[in-house]
């Protein structure tokens, strides 16, 4: 919803500007600042709001999970947004950062990681246990 009306005020301060320079018969310079209002609009937008709504306000945002890898986990730090993937083939754990804009990316890579291969969790409740507790044991 915030996303929705970032791009409607930049489009109605460009349209408006765009009005402005046409009633005075400026439609040249018009068109050049219209043009310049969305660009600098999507600039801001991509390089330094995209993550801070989507954190702060209930944006929306997609990020695809390389071919090959298997998604683990996903975390904020900051306004910038920490994927872990899981490589099968090499057996590391990637964690890489989409900071605003894609400019400054971290990445850090854990070798002989394998968080598949770890043993399951075991079972709180089964009902074989569950009668087991409840029947008394038969005394001969």
């Amino acid at each position: 919803m915030i996303t929705y009306l970032y791009w409607f005020l930049v489009i109605v301060i460009a349209i408006g500007l765009l009005a402005l320079f046409g009633k005075k018969d400026k439609w040249k310079p018009g068109f050049i600042v219209c043009g310049i209002v969305l660009l600098v609009g999507l600039l801001a937008y991509y390089f330094h709001f995209e993550q801070m709504f989507v954190k702060r306000y209930g944006g929306v945002m997609s990020v695809s999970v390389p071919e090959g890898q298997q998604h683990i986990t996903a975390t904020w730090k900051d306004d910038n947004l920490w994927i872990e993937n899981y490589d099968p083939e090499t057996n590391t754990c990637h964690f890489n950062e989409y900071s605003k804009g894609n400019l400054l990316q971290g990445k850090v890579v854990i070798k002989n990681c394998n968080p598949v291969a770890l043993p399951p969790s075991p079972r709180v409740f089964s009902p074989a246990t569950a009668d087991a507790k409840t029947t008394k044991p038969v005394v001969p």
